[in-house]
């Protein structure tokens, strides 16, 4: 016999949650059906027609959406009109007429949805309805004005909620159908109480308790008329009743049908038919919601409090009110478990514990004062056995709320750490490392008044790193890895601020820290963590790099140092995120290091260029060997620095073009990188104007068509070997390289020879294309052409436009616009029928 080992604690654990979760689904489900059979049973049947008697014909009518509007519509006239009575024409009758007025309006307009809910126009009692609690509300107005006018303002209108809430209650419970008095009474029922200690006392704490006994009120009605309400579920076809399946349990075995529910008779409680709006279920959101507010201002108003208090005694009473809400949070979390409840509750108990003992410390220490009390919560809430696990969850997730908040604190310190010192550096790069790290090399200034209260900030990421590394222990997920991982990185970035290191010191912290996240990268196990470990290393290398650019010899030392870094981590990284990143990185510093070198050497931008173009052509040349495509994009990038550098000077700039031609010319003798021998063609061509430009050519004819027929007799060559060729290819840069400079020259001859000759060549080159159906000579030519008959008409067009009226170029466009409008599609699939036209040329 196999004796079978019982489970563990925290499976049988997940299985006791699972039965009750099955438990919950079939409550909801009995209850959703016993609601549907009530309806049913309460609802009077229509008696079947006599044999040959059609039935009864349905007749259009309207909709009860548009019935309700016009009842609403109808109801806030009167209301204005007996509130236009009141306050205007109040003065025209004696006390008595005013008196007898309003109360017999009153009194009809309270009476009359009574005999209306018994005939059935629930709709039209519900209009008159509100216009009758609108009239007691006024009653309650003229009785101050006659009988109370000496009386304390604040202390009447609170007598007077109290009055019209009861009165209210009263109706809605007289008249359950309807649906606006018991919502309305418990509206004015929040009013009592903190009016009442308003007149009473002048300062601010009564009214707090006076909102927490409000929301103390709420709470029990709440979960009480909460709990009387059906789960919700999804609707059905009206005259189907609700399905009683249960859910399948665990392990595949379907579930059977369960008997249905004993019904109970009309009068039982909760006989609204589901779908219907129930004002008992609207009582109990509106007293859940309500007592969320009173309750949330008065934690808030009390934690305001707290912390103005000077002193741990001025602090307790506020404390004690927070404490008296985190209690009455956590009955009700207790009384039906909710997160949101729980989470409340530890607020609370954690702004009671915070506030009284924050006037004892100093102000830089508030925050971290409140991240231990939120950190000891979810520790002893796991001590005690008592509490659901939905309440130790909202715990923890006030816990984590008061964490996230403690993290905030600190962004403006990382802000300052991360952008704004290394940005003020390439401002007054090499004039000499500061004495501290808090100096901003720019002016001189200290960043003393922003790190007066935080000098802590390092102590609260480094404990909420520790705190979340501890939750991924005990729950393993991504995102805490990825938190835990950008708190600690954060944490060591703030220490040479908040304790204002030596310079070096910090920049040499920055370093490790780089170092730190670049191993955890290669090396973490969690791919989420790996990737967050990444890009923090991106970002804290690019800042150490512009931090470095306060001394030329931290300079050197940070860019060497970093280049070595992100070339071990792309050597010994297995993950292909990993190891293009940190390629991209390495030309990225070998860039930067070049052109630190060009600049220490004293060399001038134009020769500084040349010696950053040995990053692309070495590049080129790992690219052999290591193939990288992310590498070879940065390397692609990284040339356009010195052409950057060398654009000041053409002929330095003929000079480059030529070398990253050359560089590109050897990438395309790779079978797999051909098509960068286009690239290669056009950096030719653009040395060649270059050098044109920087001569002072007036004539670049001379220069560009014995090198185009060359060209061009090489594209001839290549296309009787290969017919397949693509004519851009073959004669694209021998064209190119006549046309276009003889173009931007003819723009800026003034003479008509030059326009007229180019003209004359493109119109030849056109044909030719369309001839031979060549795409290249077609479309270079016929945009050569268009270009220089705009050139030459360009004068006479504006004559024109200048003698026309003013309105009837925009008459003209609007008239174009429109035909195309009105063309659209046609015009669509001749765009397409052309763009195939020129895709099946060569």
């Amino acid at each position: 016999m196999t004796n079978v080992p019982p489970p563990p604690p925290a499976e049988e654990l997940r299985r006791l949650d699972q039965e009750l979760l099955r438990l919950d689904a079939r409550r909801a489900q009995l209850l959703h059906r016993r609601a549907w059979l009530l309806h049913l049973l309460a609802t009077p049947a229509a008696p079947p027609p006599a044999p040959g008697v059609p039935g009864p014909v349905a007749t259009t009518q309207p909709g009860p959406s548009a019935q309700n509007v016009l009842l609403a519509l109808g109801g806030v006239l009167l209301a204005v009109a007996a509130l236009a009575f009141t306050l205007i024409g109040w003065g025209q009758l004696g006390i008595a007429g005013r008196s007898a007025a309003l109360g017999l309006v009153t009194a009809a307009a309270l009476a009359v949805p009574a005999l209306l809910v018994r005939r059935g126009l629930v709709a039209t009692a519900e209009a008159v309805a509100v216009l009758g609690l609108v009239l007691t509300t006024l009653d309650v107005y003229a009785l101050r004005q006659v009988a109370f006018a000496d009386a304390d303002g604040t202390a009447y209108t609170a007598a007077a909620s109290a009055v019209l809430a009861l009165v209210w209650g009263g109706y809605g419970v007289f008249l359950p159908r309807l649906r606006t008095p018991l919502p309305a009474a418990l509206l004015v029922a929040q009013l009592p109480l903190p009016l009442w200690a308003l007149s009473q006392s002048a300062t601010a704490l009564p009214v707090l308790w006076a909102l927490l006994a409000t929301a103390a009120l709420n709470t029990p009605l709440a979960l009480r008329h909460l709990s009387r309400s059906p789960a919700p579920s999804a609707p059905s076809r009206p005259g189907t009743p609700p399905s009683p399946q249960t859910p399948a349990p665990a392990g595949g075995t379907p579930a059977h049908p369960a008997p249905e529910a004993p019904s109970a008779g009309p009068g039982t409680a909760g006989s609204a038919p589901v779908g219907v709006p129930r004002p008992v279920g609207a009582v109990g959101v509106l007293a859940a919601g309500l007592a969320w507010v009173t309750g949330a201002a008065a934690l808030l108003g009390a934690l305001s409090l707290s912390s103005l208090a000077g002193s741990p005694a001025d602090a307790a009473p506020s404390c004690a009110l927070l404490l008296a809400g985190g209690v009455l949070a956590l009955a009700a979390s207790l009384r039906r478990p909710q997160a949101a409840s729980a989470v409340a509750a530890g607020l609370a108990a954690v702004a009671a514990a915070g506030g009284l003992l924050r006037p004892a410390l100093p102000l830089a220490w508030t925050a971290p004062l409140y991240l231990a009390c939120a950190l000891a919560l979810p520790a002893v809430a796991a001590r005690s056995v008592r509490l659901p696990r939905p309440v130790r969850h909202g715990l923890a997730l006030s816990s984590a709320a008061v964490t996230s908040g403690a993290v905030l604190t600190t962004l403006p310190a990382l802000t300052l750490t991360l952008l704004s010192g290394p940005l003020s550096r390439p401002a007054a790069p090499w004039r000499g490392l500061p004495a501290g790290f808090r100096a901003v090399p720019a002016g001189g200034d200290a960043w003393d008044l922003p790190w007066q209260a935080m000098s802590t900030a390092p102590l609260i990421l480094l404990a909420s790193a520790a705190a979340l590394a501890l939750f991924h222990r005990r729950r393993p997920r991504p995102a805490s890895a990825v938190g835990a991982v950008l708190l600690a990185a954060g944490a060591l970035l703030l220490v040479p601020v908040a304790l204002d290191l030596p310079y070096a010191a910090g920049l040499a912290l920055f370093v490790v820290v780089t170092a730190a996240a670049l191993a955890s990268a290669v090396f973490s196990s969690s791919a989420a963590a790996s990737h967050a470990a990444l890009a923090t290393g991106a970002v804290v290398s690019v800042a150490s790099a512009l931090l470095a650019l306060a001394g030329r010899g931290a300079t050197f030392a940070a860019l060497g140092a970093l280049l070595l870094l992100w070339l071990a981590t792309a050597l010994r990284a297995t993950a292909p995120a990993v190891r293009s990143v940190s390629a991209v990185a390495c030309v990225v510093h070998a860039t930067a290091l070049a052109c630190a070198s060009g600049a220490a050497l004293g060399l001038p931008a134009r020769h500084t260029a040349l010696l950053a173009l040995a990053v692309p052509a070495l590049v080129a040349l790992l690219a052999v060997r290591v193939r990288s495509v992310p590498m070879e994009i940065a390397g692609a990038v990284s040339a356009l620095v010195p052409l950057v550098l060398a654009a000041g000077h053409l002929p330095t700039l003929s000079l480059v073009l030529a070398l990253c031609g050359a560089v590109a010319a050897g990438t395309a003798v790779r079978e797999e990188r051909r098509a960068v021998g286009w690239a290669a063609g056009g950096l030719f061509v653009a040395a060649t104007w270059s050098r044109l430009a920087a001569s002072e050519i007036a004539a670049p004819e001379a220069y560009t068509v014995p090198a185009s027929v060359l060209a061009l007799a090489v594209g001839v060559l290549r296309r009787r070997r290969d017919p397949r060729a693509s004519s851009w290819l073959a004669y694209g840069p021998g064209l190119s390289m006549t046309l276009v400079p003889s173009l931007v020259a003819a723009w800026a001859d003034a003479h008509w020879q030059r326009p007229l000759l180019l003209g004359v060549a493109a119109l030849v080159v056109t044909l030719l294309g369309a001839r031979y159906r060549l795409g290249a000579p077609l479309l270079l030519g016929a945009v050569v052409l268009s270009l220089v008959s705009l050139h030459e008409l360009a004068p006479y067009a504006v004559q024109v436009v200048g003698v026309l009226p003013r309105w009837l170029p925009p008459a003209l466009a609007g008239m174009l616009l429109l035909a195309v409008g009105a063309t659209y599609e046609q015009r669509l699939r001749e765009a397409r029928r052309l763009r195939e036209r020129i895709g099946r040329l060569t």
